[in-house]
């Protein structure tokens, strides 16, 4: 199995964006980035919950540059960043194995 670091991250259009962000609302935040900030454990977390369900709301407790927290996030984690409303960052990766979200088709 490879690790979320060697493998590259997603490419989404927009409409495969704001098709995941739809399906965003209905959950909630699974993972939290405090005080702490982006720390080595936050990522693991991360990785864990983009692991089980591809697509993931991250919230941010106050960071200094949201737009940059979500970024960070997004490399360290090889997903695809689908938005930031508030202080909630929307992240997706698919499962290699076995992907159980299916997007609209590019084009």
């Amino acid at each position: 199995m490879s690790t979320p670091e060697s493998r590259p991250a997603p490419s989404l259009t927009g409409a495969q964006r704001r098709h995941l962000r739809g399906l965003a609302h209905a959950i909630r935040p699974i993972v939290f980035v405090g005080e702490g900030g982006l720390s080595d454990a936050v990522v693991g977390a991360l990785n864990e919950a983009l692991d089980q369900h591809e697509l993931v709301k991250v919230r941010l407790r106050q960071p200094p540059d949201k737009k940059a927290a979500a970024e960070e996030l997004a490399r360290r984690s090889a997903s695809a960043l689908c938005g930031v409303v508030g202080h909630t960052v929307v992240l997706y990766r698919p499962n290699p194995e076995e992907p159980r979200i299916e997007l609209p088709r590019k084009g």
